[in-house]
């Protein structure tokens, strides 16, 4: 009988996933980890760990499964939380929860399931997994999950054909609702359960409050940028590499409207938190700048500041699930594409250059930002992801 660790997060989910290959007569072990033990910065009532870990624990007792726990805290802070805070202040916009599936539920926690028998461990992620011969070798697919609205293959991009070997993804099949039917019916604690939200084992958080723990306030000027400035007119070359480079802002490209408590508080796109009023339409983040310590805003949503043809992932930033699909210089292909976890798929061409990989979208897209991931698919499997300049 084939062992399964089973990671337990106290939510529904992963409940069903464990009493789904539990009933498919697999060994099912259930593993709860503990990750966050600070509360700073975090909206209170939010992902309290000492619930999560009852809840798991009262669905290992109904399924008559093992239950563990395990502490991660002080690597999720290094890895995890470390790394957000550092990219924030370089004016960057991370996504703490691909992080978090490439360096703890995938890396950690698949070592301690390992030194628990495990032949696979298992997520409630909602996507799924196949396999096939090429070349004589085994090769891994990663495939989007059925149900639209909870879609989660985005935040596994970072995961390599060794990690996705030892992982099972119960629940890619199910949709939400279907779902939640099943864990009532089993009677598990967790079927009525709100859904997590938040950063990745923090929880919901007010981010300027959580990135002050490390990152202190420093006002600074907000300036606003017309939509009609030189800057936008000049930017007019077709080449990918040019489409790919930032605007370029100075304090001088438009008018001082506000003050702000930090740059690197905020993210390209938000509009949230910035302090303006009395704007004929709604202010937008077109731009930072942590070294002057300048916040870039343009007013509407179709502001010329917001939109970008084109982006670019350094050579060490280019991840490839699909190895054998990996493109050389000169190479291109086309694929599906999106720049945050929920954006529909947007039609582009992969670029591979010498200096790096480019990713060119049929039409521009809003809110490029720094730091976050750009996954490409083939259909509805995920082929490779990348860290965007």
């Amino acid at each position: 009988m084939k062992r399964v660790v089973v990671g337990l997060s106290g939510g529904v989910d992963s409940s069903v996933a464990a009493l789904l290959l539990k009933e498919q007569g697999y060994d099912v072990v259930g593993l709860f980890m503990i990750n966050w033990h600070d509360k700073t910065g975090t909206l209170s009532g939010d992902c309290p760990w000492k619930d999560d870990q009852l809840f798991a624990e009262l669905v290992a007792r109904k399924l008559e499964i093992p239950f563990h726990s395990v502490d991660f805290s002080e690597e999720y802070r290094k890895r995890v939380v470390d790394y957000m805070f550092m990219e924030y202040e370089r004016g960057r916009t991370p996504n703490p929860d691909v992080l978090c599936n490439r360096e703890i539920k995938f890396d950690l926690f698949l070592t301690k399931a390992l030194e628990l028998g495990a032949d696979f461990i298992a997520t409630g992620h909602y996507c799924r997994k196949d396999e096939f011969v090429k070349d004589g070798k085994i090769i891994y697919r990663l495939l989007a999950g059925l149900d639209p609205n909870k879609e989660q293959s985005y935040f596994l991009c970072q995961l390599s054909q060794d990690q996705i070997e030892k992982a099972l993804f119960p629940i890619g099949s199910l949709h939400k609702p279907e779902l939640r039917k099943i864990a009532e019916r089993a009677g598990l604690a967790t079927a009525d359960r709100k859904d997590s939200q938040g950063i990745c084992f923090v929880g919901k958080v007010d981010l300027p409050g959580f990135l002050q723990q490390k990152l202190e306030p420093k006002e600074g000027i907000t300036v606003e940028v017309s939509p009609d400035s030189e800057i936008y007119h000049n930017h007019k070359s077709e080449e990918v590499e040019d489409l790919s480079f930032p605007f370029i802002y100075t304090a001088s490209s438009g008018k001082i409207i506000g003050k702000h408590r930090g740059a690197h508080y905020y993210t390209i796109g938000q509009n949230k938190g910035l302090n303006i009023g009395g704007r004929p339409l709604p202010s937008f983040v077109i731009g930072t700048d942590v070294i002057e310590n300048i916040l870039y805003t343009g007013l509407g949503d179709q502001h010329p500041g917001l939109y970008r043809k084109a982006l670019h992932i350094k050579n060490d930033e280019i991840h490839w699930i699909r190895p054998d699909l990996k493109l050389n210089p000169g190479d291109s292909a086309d694929y599906l594409v999106r720049i945050r976890y929920r954006q529909e798929l947007q039609r582009a061409q992969l670029i591979q250059k010498e200096n790096g990989l480019y990713i060119k979208f049929e039409l521009p897209q809003r809110g490029i930002t720094p730091g976050q991931f750009a996954a490409w698919y083939r259909e509805d499997e995920l082929v490779g992801s990348g860290v965007i300049e």
